[in-house]
Formats: C-alpha cells, structure tokens, sequence
C-alpha cells in the first residue's frame, strides 16, 4: 500500500489545484487502471488516505473510456486493416469495460476478426506467468491459436503484460491499441 500512497502523494497536488483543471487520470494500461480504480477500497480504513484513495478512484479512467466517452471523433483512417483484440482480464472482468475499446478501434476503421473464446485469459496474469509456467505457456498458446485463426494484420491488446506474453510467440505483431491507433494517425 505504500506504493499507492506515494503515487496518491504525486498526483494530489494537480487534483487539488483547481487551476491545474485535472478531471481525469487516464490509464493507458489496463492492469493499472483496474489497480488504480481500487484505492479507494484498499485504502478505505486509512484515515490519512481514504477520502484522497476515494477521489482518485472516482477520477481514473481507461483511455478507451475517454474516448469513446468523449464522443472522440476519430478518422477511420485503418480501413481494410484486420486485427484481433486481446481483451485484458483486467479490461474484461477488473474494469467491466468489454467492448469499449474495441468500439474505438471500430470507429477508427479496424476491421475486427472474431476471437473465439476471447473471454478467457492470454495466461499473463501478473506474477502468473512466472509462478505457473507450464499452465501460462498452455494459457498462451489457446489464446494465441483464437487470436490468429482469421489471419489478422496484429494483434492488439489494452495491458502490456499481455502484450509482453503473446509477443513472444505470436505469428503477428502483438502492440499495444493505442500505439497502432497512432501509427494509423500518423502514418508510421
């Protein structure tokens, strides 16, 4: 917990500094937006931390929260671009934002493939992978199968542990969604 009271510590200031005009943190990782999102009820019998732990909690969002929130305005610039979404179990079960993110990517021109049993873990997990080897590689490599049946320019995923995990032996290039949002936005 000392870790999130530091990180409460850094980012407290610019929330409570109206002028700063901070509405929201925004996380770019699934696995830290669902830990983030529960400060507020680990720190909850904290009396120096609780009230801060709660208003952190409320403010951080998923960037595919913010944007589809937002009402973003994306080109669809990925057309015929074909790419399968890994959802993280944190974006899936932690956050209980299924379908958001790949909503973006449609808007954005993302032709997605069908992922069977998309629902169930890449075997990542945290500390997972390295305390359940055999079980993790096993996790891996299903998901890994669902993930490139249809044959998919990347794979996409919103964690970068997940990512870390496929990578390693995926067929297709596995990055993180907003990165290959930009390289559509930008040309990369």
């Amino acid at each position: 917990m000392n870790d999130a009271r530091r990180l409460i510590d850094a980012w407290w200031p610019f929330i409570e500094n109206q002028r700063e005009g901070v509405e929201a943190l925004v996380m770019t990782a699934s696995g830290c937006g669902a830990m983030v999102k529960e400060y507020g009820h680990l720190l909850r019998d904290d009396p120096g931390y609780a009230g801060k732990a709660a208003r952190i909690s409320a403010m951080t969002r998923d960037i595919a929260e913010v944007l589809a929130g937002e009402g973003a305005r994306l080109e669809p610039v990925a057309r015929g671009r074909r790419v399968a979404f890994q959802s993280p179990c944190t974006l899936q079960h932690g956050q209980k934002l299924s379908g958001v993110t790949e909503g973006v990517l449609r808007a954005a021109g993302f032709e997605l493939c069908a992922v069977p049993d998309a629902h169930l873990c890449c075997g990542s997990a945290g500390t997972y992978s390295i305390l359940q080897p055999e079980l993790s590689a096993q996790l891996r490599d299903n998901k890994l199968r669902s993930l490139q049946a249809e044959g998919p320019d990347a794979i996409l995923t919103a964690n970068i542990g997940c990512q870390s995990h496929l990578g390693g032996e995926a067929s297709r290039p596995v990055k993180h969604w907003v990165v290959a949002l930009d390289e559509m936005q930008t040309g990369a």
